[in-house]
């Protein structure tokens, strides 16, 4: 009797063992790699050995749930027998994203994310403002032209209509050229798969993102997500007090006084506690910053011999329709910090800071109309000055918060995350959200001016706000308030992140307009520190 149960211990280890070894495929091998042996991992998915295996399983995640959703449905009721479009797609793919990933790694953005854009949305206040004061005068016709006609005047661009309406041919043209400069001949040469990959991109992003991230309503849900909750809207539900039965007024006793001082003594260490983490952060911070080796983007034009603009290496020409692992050259290609220059004027020698930290205070300053309020004035003057007496810490630690807190791989990994729950909530593209009424725009407009107004604190107000409060706050809402107006922005964005990635693409004379015109204004005299963005930034041949 004791020898019986052995053999079923040994039975079901065994089928235990089995059973490991038989679990199911992943949705991204089955579709994307269907001759792939069991139990096989995937090939990379992108050409930096730093990538992580999370990060490279979730985007492949991605990449299948969008192709079985996008192509797969209608591509099965062509044919049911052809499995290789998908297998296909996935290798052109795969060859873009690792090109694409070698040129974002050779691209400084922190001059795109604190000078471009910045001026972008400074220049986009103005304008607005502008047309709107000019709305119901002579300049319209005494009322007859929309605001949206006299924006576009200000800010005329060839891919948007004064409507609001994009011009898909516009980025259709655009998004080849990405697709020219990141796939091989061989690759780039069948329209077929190259219109499939270019229109699943161009609808995504100009049909489906643009159009509703530029609603006023968006813009203004997505800043109260981003504030958090009320902190008065709990205390609201909270029940009322009741009022102490007993009325007769306390007396003075040791129990009190003992209370009190072990109080005091409580909020003095807590205080001195937080002080005390506070000050080692800051020192781990200033020391992660002065030893930070990744140099801004006009120190490596000021060292490095400027030459003209480069395609990033393109991926070695495969011999068989597979992704392979990337090469060791082009993996040493997609983690350099080789640096893009277009073919414009070597740099001032004298500008060996970028001041980060200018455009960004000159945006808070026309956002909060700082300008027109004396004491607002001074207090930006004071850190104007401030910012230019620490502009080497300046620009280091605001380019170390950058790729340590938003560039990084944890946060695109969330990103990811994210975009998948949001877009494929079942495995399958979820209902379209349905639009918020009228009624509740208005609300979600007077939940962002209550919560914009409790973010500035009460002894501040009057000096940061000015005697109307509701008015400043109401103005910093009200240039984007409009979608027409929005769309122009999103499109400025566009071209600019395009150029910085893909500087070839500028007009000839205009390719780095986007840096010589940030670096004229921070090389002036010192008498206007308002940025002005040139009409040219956005020009890119098709």
């Amino acid at each position: 009797m004791s020898g019986n149960p052995r053999p079923r211990s040994t039975h079901s280890n065994s089928f235990t063992s089995n059973t490991t070894k038989q679990q199911p495929a992943t949705l991204a091998k089955r579709l994307l790699f269907p001759h792939l042996p069991p139990g096989s991992d995937l090939p990379p998915l992108f050409a930096s050995p730093a990538c992580s295996p999370e990060l490279n399983a979730e985007a492949y995640d991605f990449l299948a749930l969008a192709l079985r959703a996008f192509v797969n449905t209608w591509w099965t009721k062509v044919t049911r027998y052809d499995k290789e479009l998908l297998p296909e797609i996935t290798i052109i793919l795969t060859t873009v994203l690792r090109t694409l990933e070698t040129r974002l790694l050779s691209t400084d953005f922190s001059l795109f994310m604190f000078s471009v854009v910045p001026a972008l949305i400074t220049q986009h206040y103005r304008d607005y403002r502008h047309a709107a004061s000019k709305v119901s005068t002579s300049y319209a016709m005494g009322g007859a032209v929309p605001l949206p006609l006299l924006f576009h005047q200000m800010q005329p661009h060839v891919a948007i209509s004064p409507e609001g309406k994009i011009d898909e041919e516009y980025f259709r043209q655009a998004f080849d050229h990405v697709l020219r400069s990141c796939l091989p001949p061989q690759d780039y040469a069948p329209e077929a798969e190259r219109y499939i990959v270019r229109e699943i991109i161009l609808k995504v992003l100009v049909k489906d993102v643009i159009p509703r991230v530029t609603q006023p309503w968006f813009i203004q849900r997505t800043i109260l997500d981003l504030l958090g909750p009320s902190p008065d809207g709990e205390s609201d539900k909270r029940p009322t007090v009741v009022p102490p039965t007993h009325t007769h007024h306390a007396h003075f006793s040791f129990h009190s006084l003992l209370v009190f001082f072990l109080s005091a003594v409580q909020s003095i260490s807590g205080m001195g506690l937080a002080l005390v983490q506070t000050y080692k952060q800051t020192l781990s911070t200033i020391k992660l910053v002065n030893h930070s080796a990744r140099p801004t983007a006009t120190q490596r034009q000021a060292s490095e011999p400027w030459r003209k603009a480069r395609p990033a290496p393109i991926s070695p020409t495969r011999s068989a329709r597979s992704i392979s692992p990337p090469l060791s050259s082009y993996a040493s290609a997609a983690s350099s910090n080789l640096s893009l220059h277009a073919d414009i004027p070597p740099p001032n020698p004298q500008l060996s800071w970028s001041h980060y930290a200018r455009e960004p205070l000159t945006m808070i300053s026309e956002l909060l109309t700082m300008h027109e309020r004396f004491a607002t004035s001074a207090v930006m003057h004071i850190l104007c000055m401030i910012s230019a007496a620490t502009t080497p810490f300046m620009d280091r630690l605001l380019t170390h918060l950058l790729y340590t807190r938003i560039l990084c791989a944890s946060y695109m990994l969330f990103v990811l995350r994210l975009s998948k729950r949001t877009l494929f909530p079942n495995g399958y593209p979820g209902p379209p959200p349905i639009d918020p009424t009228p009624e509740e725009q208005t609300i979600i407009h007077q939940q962002l001016l209550r919560r914009l107004r409790e973010q500035v604190p009460a002894f501040l107000a009057p000096v940061l706000l000015g005697s109307s409060p509701e008015r400043t706050v109401e103005g910093i809402l009200s240039p984007l308030g409009d979608a027409a107006c929005n769309a122009h922005l999103a499109v400025f964005i566009m071209d600019a992140l395009l150029l910085s990635i893909f500087p070839e693409m500028g007009v000839e004379g205009s390719a780095g307009n986007v840096d010589v015109d940030v670096a004229e204004r921070l090389d002036d005299d010192g008498k206007d520190w308002t940025p002005g963005i040139s009409r040219t930034t956005s020009m890119m041949t098709p």
